[in-house]
């Protein structure tokens, strides 16, 4: 068996069995404050990991709901856009001009008596497309507003009030007013 160090020291009697267990012990105490402080040590450091993956997880996520946001945005646009290119009326130029407002200004568009009939009772939309105008049943204009309420849509809201003001005059529908009449 070999012995240690400090074992062959006293048996040569070079120290004493008291002095070599105060080193001993020192030596315990020693290695227990390095071990403690050695953990504080990697405790921080393992702290200081775990925050650093917890704000990229956060970064990622918040990149990962940017992204889905963008892609429903892009998504809705391209539903809108595909609703007024399916929906459209072909022909529905004339010589009446329909006056409505984009925003705040005011645009106009050559239709046809039939279409500006069917646009004052509310059976028509007018829907931005690119740089001009569409003109799309109400239906579909509907189904674009329920995507986007900021999308650029037209519409005259046919109201029970129109109704009502043609019930009260439908009684003078009897009289016929003369061509020649002047006022």
């Amino acid at each position: 068996m070999s012995l240690s160090l400090q074992e062959q020291l006293l048996k040569a009697g070079l120290g004493d069995k008291k002095k070599a267990q105060k080193i001993n012990k020192d030596k315990r105490k020693k290695n227990k404050i390095a071990r403690t402080q050695k953990k504080v040590v990697v405790d921080e450091a393992k702290l200081s990991v775990e925050k650093q993956l917890a704000e990229k997880k956060e970064r990622d996520r918040a990149l990962s709901l940017s992204a889905k946001e963008e892609a429903e945005k892009k998504a809705i646009v391209y539903q809108i856009k595909q609703l007024v290119t399916m929906n459209q009326i072909e022909d529905f130029q004339g010589e009446i001009t329909f006056n409505f407002t984009d925003g705040s200004k005011i645009k106009r568009l050559q239709v046809s008596e039939k279409i500006q009939s069917m646009l004052q009772r509310g059976k028509l939309a007018i829907a931005k497309e690119g740089d001009g105008y569409a003109i799309i049943p109400m239906q579909a204009a509907e189904k674009i507003l329920e995507r986007d309420e900021n999308n650029t849509v037209v519409y005259t809201e046919h109201s029970n009030k129109n109704e009502a003001a043609t019930e009260e005059d439908d009684w003078y529908a009897d009289f016929k007013v003369p061509d020649d009449l002047m006022w």
